[in-house]
């Protein structure tokens, strides 16, 4: 390199600038300031629902008036009180607990209680699971008792 001659540089000079200020950050309180201060013009628009919930609730208005003109009572049937003596007299027959019971048809424990005690809602392939495994007939005093219910 030393006998080549003189060095020289040919790179062209870099400009770095930031980028344009974003949408957000012109509408910062500060960047505002500084426009009023230099004397620019600032435009502000009012927005006609700003800072309510107007839009949402309008449309439940019309739901919450027909749900309070609802008189309708609805509930998840419960187990039929024939089903549960069923049960507990089918456990009781093969020397079974709950927890043992819970274990043969592999279900959880507290399903058996619920059932039990009447606060399951019906399925009928846990009733199914139970009839095998009680090898009673458990459905037939139930249906009975759903059929007078309605």
């Amino acid at each position: 390199m030393a006998g080549i001659g003189p060095l020289t540089q040919d790179w062209e000079p870099v400009v770095i600038r930031k980028k344009a200020p974003t949408a957000a950050a012109k509408k910062d309180e500060k960047v505002v300031n500084a426009a009023r201060r230099a004397g620019a013009e600032i435009e502000s628009v009012k927005k006609s629902n700003a800072g309510t919930n107007r839009a949402a609730s309008s449309s439940t208005s019309l739901n919450t008036r027909k749900l309070d003109e609802e008189t309708e009572n609805l509930a998840h049937d419960r187990v039929p009180t024939e089903l549960k003596k069923a049960i507990m007299h089918a456990r009781m027959e093969k020397k079974l607990t709950q927890a043992q019971l819970a274990q043969l048809i592999n279900e959880k424990p507290q399903i058996i209680q619920e059932y039990e005690s009447g606060k399951a809602i019906p399925n009928q392939q846990i009733i199914g699971k139970l009839e095998r495994a009680l090898g009673a007939k458990l459905r037939a005093n139930s249906y009975r008792n759903l059929q007078d219910d309605i």
